[in-house]
C-alpha cells in the first residue's frame, strides 16, 4: 500500500486507539447480547414465566428504546463536552454495566441480565454521536471516507465475531466464560480510550435541553435545512431498515429454505457482514480518496440487481435433510446464493460510508454529533419498520425469498425516489461512470486547489467532457462557467444544470446574458465556492492552444481571488475531441480509446493582480505537455 492508504491511519494514535475503543465496544455488544439471546432461546422456562419469544423481543425492545429516548440528550452531550473525556466516561460505564451483566449471567437473574442490556443499549446511544463526528475533527478531509470505511468494517467485522463468540461461549452449558470476557473487553476498551486524544467541544456554551421529545423534534427540524444531509440520513436509515429485514430472516430462511442447521446461519451472516466491511474499504480506493457520493446510486443499483438475484437463486431448491455448513458450502447449487449474498453486503459498503462522510462533512461543527444522533433516531425507527413490514407480508402469506424480492423492489423504487430529489447523487454518479469506465484518470498537484476558500480555475478546453474530468479529479465541488450552447446539450445539460453551472453568452450574441453571468460569477466568488473556466472560449479543433480572451481579468479584477491553472493531458483524439472532424460523430474512437489514459495537472496559485491572459496561457502551455 502506498503512503497514502487508509491503513495508514491505523499506525497513529489519531486514530488507532479510537479505532480500538469503537471495535471493543461493538465487539462487547454482541458477545453480550448473542450470549443473552442463545440463554433466552433455550432456557426460559428456568428464567422466567414468560416463554423464549415473547423474552427475545421483550430483549430486542430494551436494547433499542434508548435509542429513541436519549438520542437527543446524547448529541447535545456530544456537542457540549470534550469528546475523549466524554469517551472515557462512557467506557467507564461499560465496565460497571458488564459487572452488572456478569452477575446476571453468573446467577440466572432475568433483571439483572435485562437491566444491563438496556444499559448496553444507553451506552451505544451515548456513544454513537460521539463516534461520526470524532472523525472530523482529527482527519483530513480526504482521509474521513477512508476512516469511515475502516470504522464500518471494523464495526461488522465486530458484530461478526462478538455474534460468533458469544454463541460459542455460552453453548458450552456455563455462562462464567461469558462473564468473564465481557468485563475483560470492557476493560480492554477503557484501557484503548486512555489513548484517543483530546478533541475540543464543538458547542461548550450550548444549554442541554432534557426534554427528549422536544429536542428530537428540534433536530430533526435543524437537519431538514440542508436537503442533501437529511436526505442521507433517510439513506443510511434506509439501509438499516434493508440490513434488519435480511438479518432477522436468516434463521428460518435457513432452516426452512435452505434447509440448513444453526452453522448456515452464521455462514449468512458471515458473507454478510464480511462483504459489507469489504465494500466500505474499497470505498477509498474507487473514490480517489475524496468524497465521491456518485457511489451511493452505484451501491443501490447493486443492492436491487443482486437482492433480486438472490430472490430467483433461493427459489427450487430441493428439500432434503438439514446439513451443517460444510455440506452447505459443497453444493453448487448454493454458490449462486453465496454470491448474491456477499454482492449485497459489498454494494452496501458502497452505498453506506459515502453518506455517513457526506453528513460528516457538510454538518455544522457546532451541531455534527446532534445531527448524528438524528439519525441514530431514524436508523432505530427504520429497524422497526423493517420488523413490522417483514411481519406483515409474511402474515399475507409471502414466503421468505418473495419477501426479499419486494425489499429489493422497494430499494429500487427509494433510490429513484431520492435522487430525482437530489439529482447531485446521480450526477456524481454519470462522472464517476465516465472516468471509471472510458478513461483512466491521473493527476498531479491537485493540492494548490485551496481547500476551502473562492478561487478560479482556467483550463485547457480539449473536448466536450472537460468538464465532467474536472469535476471527477477536484475535490470540491466546482461551478463551471460554459458556451450556453454546450449547456444545452441533452443528457450534458442535466449534469451541467444539476452542477449549478453558469451559461455564458458572446456579446455580439446577448450582451445582457454576458452581464447575467458575470453577475452570477461575482455572487459564488463571495460564497466562497471554486468557479470552473476555459479561458480560450473554445473548443479546440488543432489540439493546439488558443489564445486566453480576457474574461478571466475581468472577473478577478472585480472580484479578487487566486487563479489555479489547470492541464488536461490525453483527451486529443477522443471520442468527446474535435480531432478528424466534428466531435461525437465517430463512433470508432470509442473502441480505440476505451480505459486510455488521461491526466489533468495543477500549478500553484496565481495571485489576481498577476492574472492576465498571457501569464496563465504561458503556465497551461507548460502544464500540458506533449501528450495534449
Amino acid at each position: 500500500m502506498s503512503g497514502h492508504s487508509q491503513y495508514e491511519l491505523l499506525k497513529q494514535r489519531r486514530f488507532l486507539p479510537f479505532f480500538l475503543t469503537q471495535f471493543l465496544g461493538a465487539f462487547n455488544d454482541n458477545v453480550y447480547k448473542n450470549a443473552l439471546v442463545i440463554l433466552v432461546a433455550f432456557h426460559a422456562a428456568s428464567l422466567s414465566g414468560l416463554d423464549a419469544n415473547t423474552l427475545s423481543n421483550l430483549a430486542q425492545a430494551l436494547f433499542i428504546l434508548p435509542f429513541f429516548l436519549f438520542s437527543a440528550t446524547a448529541g447535545q452531550i456530544a456537542d457540549k463536552l470534550e469528546k475523549s473525556f466524554l469517551i472515557r466516561m462512557v467506557k467507564l460505564a461499560e465496565i460497571a454495566i458488564m459487572a452488572l451483566g456478569a452477575m446476571g449471567l453468573y446467577w440466572r437473574n432475568l433483571s439483572l441480565l435485562l437491566a444491563a442490556l438496556f444499559l448496553m443499549g444507553l451506552h451505544s446511544t451515548v456513544f454513537g454521536p460521539v463516534k461520526y463526528s470524532y472523525l472530523p475533527q482529527h482527519l483530513k478531509q480526504e482521509e474521513v471516507l477512508g476512516g469511515n470505511g475502516l470504522v464500518e468494517m471494523g464495526t461488522f467485522l465486530a458484530i461478526l465475531v462478538g455474534t460468533l463468540l458469544g454463541g460459542y461461549l455460552i453453548a458450552a452449558g456455563s455462562a462464567t466464560p461469558v462473564a468473564v470476557t465481557v468485563v475483560a473487553l470492557a476493560a480492554l476498551g477503557y484501557l484503548a480510550s486512555r489513548w484517543v486524544p483530546d478533541s475540543p467541544a464543538a458547542a461548550p456554551e450550548l444549554a442541554i435541553n432534557w426534554n427528549p421529545f422536544t429536542e428530537t423534534w428540534r433536530i430533526l427540524q435543524f437537519m431538514r435545512r440542508d436537503r442533501a444531509v437529511f436526505l442521507s440520513v433517510l439513506g443510511i436509515s434506509w439501509f438499516w431498515f434493508l440490513g434488519a429485514l435480511y438479518l432477522s430472516q436468516f434463521p428460518v430462511y435457513a432452516k426452512d429454505v435452505l434447509f440448513g442447521t444453526e452453522q448456515v446461519v452464521t455462514v449468512l451472516l458471515a458473507l454478510f457482514s464480511v462483504g459489507v466491511g469489504i465494500g466500505s474499504l474499497l470505498c477509498e480506493r474507487l473514490s480517489g480518496r475524496r468524497i465521491e457520493i456518485g457511489l451511493v446510486p452505484f451501491g443501490s443499483i447493486g443492492l436491487t440487481l443482486f437482492g433480486i438475484d438472490f430472490y430467483f437463486a433461493s427459489t427450487g431448491l430441493p428439500a432434503h435433510a438439514a446439513v451443517g455448513a460444510a455440506d452447505f458450502l459443497r453444493e453448487p447449487a448454493h454458490w449462486r446464493i453465496l454470491a448474491d449474498l456477499a454482492l449485497i453486503g459489498i454494494f452496501g459498503g458502497f452505498y453506506i460510508v459515502p453518506l455517513y462522510t457526506l453528513i460528516q462533512t457538510r454538518s455544522e461543527a457546532s451541531h455534527r454529533s446532534r445531527i448524528i444522533a438524528g439519525n441514530n433516531i431514524l436508523n432505530s425507527l427504520f429497524v422497526v419498520a423493517a420488523a413490522a413490514l417483514a411481519i406483515a407480508l409474511l402474515d399475507l402469506g409471502l414466503s421468505i425469498p418473495q419477501l426479499f424480492l419486494a425489499a429489493a423492489i422497494l430499494n429500487a423504487a427509494v433510490a429513484i425516489y431520492i435522487y430525482t430529489l437530489v439529482p447531485e447523487f446521480l450526477m456524481r454518479f454519470l462522472i464517476w461512470l465516465l472516468v471509471h469506465t472510458v478513461y483512466r484518470l491521473k493527476t498531479s498537484g491537485l493540492a494548490h486547489i485551496p481547500e476551502t476558500g473562492p478561487a478560479v480555475l482556467v483550463c485547457n478546453h480539449v473536448s466536450y467532457v472537460d468538464g465532467l474530468v474536472i469535476a471527477a479529479a477536484c475535490p470540491r465541488p466546482v461551478r463551471f462557467v460554459m458556451d450556453h450552447r454546450i449547456f444545452k446539450i441533452p443528457v450534458l445539460s442535466f449534469v451541467f444544470r444539476t452542477g449549478r453551472a453558469i451559461p455564458i453568452a458572446p456579446a455580439r450574441e446577448d450582451a445582457q446574458a454576458l452581464d447575467q453571468a458575470y453577475d452570477q460569477i461575482a455572487r459564488a466568488l463571495e460564497d466562497g465556492d471554486l468557479i470552473g473556466i476555459f479561458p480560450e472560449g473554445k473548443i479546440t479543433y488543432d489540439g493546439q492552444l488558443n489564445p486566453f480572451k480576457p474574461g478571466v481579468k475581468k472577473i478577478v479584477d472585480r472580484t479578487p481571488v487566486p487563479v489555479v491553472p489547470l492541464a488536461l493531458q490525453g483527451l486529443w483524439g477522443s471520442f468527446f475531441s474535435r480531432h478528424e472532424g466534428p466531435a461525437m460523430t465517430n463512433w470508432s474512437r470509442i473502441l480505440k480509446r476505451v480505459f486510455s489514459r488521461v491526466g489533468l495537472v495543477a500549478a500553484p496559485p496565481v495571485p489576481a493582480r498577476e492574472a492576465t491572459p498571457e501569464i496563465l496561457h504561458g503556465i497551461v502551455l507548460r502544464l500540458r505537455g506533449d501528450r495534449l
